[in-house]
């Protein structure tokens, strides 16, 4: 599957930002394509702010896994 760089900063957006949509499929939510996840956790991790990041984690927009891997991400961390 080829990756459409619009589609990972709306993913991006919409999961770490607004909780409008799910890495995968909870919370009555689809989830995105697996191709996707690995591109949006790097353009989460070098967009957004830790803040932005963290408020994901605490308001339930990531789960932990998810959390971790995007923190992981962030450069010089």
């Amino acid at each position: 599957m080829t990756v459409n760089n619009t589609l990972v900063r709306i993913y991006a957006r919409n999961i770490y930002l607004y909780g409008t949509e799910r890495f995968t499929a909870r919370d009555g939510f689809s989830g995105i394509p697996t191709a996707y996840h690995d591109p949006v956790q790097t353009h989460a991790a070098t967009t957004f702010s830790r803040p932005q990041l963290d408020n994901s984690f605490v308001y339930g927009y990531t789960n932990q896994p998810e959390y971790d891997e995007t923190v992981a991400l962030i450069p010089g961390a």
